[in-house]
């Protein structure tokens, strides 16, 4: 797993604090010294707590997400993981209702050739938190596979949220219901290829460990 940004409830603070002033201000310095002095911290803290800047910023943003996302779907159970998967995400979009135009602009910066590493990283992140979520705990060749499906499936899912106008996000969520497709198919491929080694003798020794909670 990438490592996070550094974590500090005074980063976290502080982003909370920006963030209404994002929209208007944009991912800068003068709206996170507003979000400061709103959260009654000196201004000039600022440099001190994002000394990497801007995309430190993003980061940090996005890693809160990603915390908060993973607090509130401890209570999500039952299903295949494509339907708790499914249920992450439509949790985290409900979460960031309010921080859509962050998000937007938050995007575009990230969008820029020399942000590429961050943009991954965020995304690699994120996407590791929604299978962690979702109780994925596979440790064979469908780890990786699974982290770059739905890294495709969540990219082309904030893009088209960010155009969605429907009620409660249900366009979006049709939307990743369709694309979910691939992590379906890995089970199928999965089940399939584990009823093969079945038949055959001794090969169950090397079937790699299934935790309880990699049901596809």
């Amino acid at each position: 797993m990438i490592a996070p940004p550094e974590r500090m409830p005074e980063r976290d603070a502080a982003i909370e604090a920006m963030l209404p002033h994002v929209p208007y201000d944009g991912w800068t310095k003068r709206a996170l010294k507003a979000g400061i002095r709103d959260a009654g911290m000196p201004a000039d803290e600022a440099d001190l707590l994002f000394p990497l800047g801007i995309v430190d910023m993003i980061e940090t943003f996005a890693d809160l997400a990603d915390r908060r996302m993973e607090e509130a779907a401890k209570d999500l159970l039952g299903g295949s993981l494509p339907e708790r998967v499914k249920g992450v995400i439509a949790l985290r979009l409900e979460q960031n209702r309010p921080n859509k135009e962050a998000i937007r602009r938050a995007l575009a910066i990230l969008s820029l050739p020399r942000n590429a590493r961050a943009a991954a990283a965020c995304t690699a992140r994120t996407v590791d938190a929604i299978l962690h979520a979702a109780g994925d705990h596979s440790a064979d060749f469908s780890w990786y596979t699974k982290r770059a499906i739905l890294a495709g499936i969540y990219s082309a899912t904030i893009l088209y949220w960010l155009r969605d106008t429907s009620e409660d996000d249900s366009a979006t969520l049709a939307f990743v219901d369709r694309r979910l497709s691939g992590l379906r198919r890995i089970g199928r491929i999965r089940r399939r290829a584990e009823e093969v080694l079945d038949r055959i003798p001794g090969a169950r020794l090397f079937r790699p460990s299934r935790d309880v909670g990699d049901t596809a």
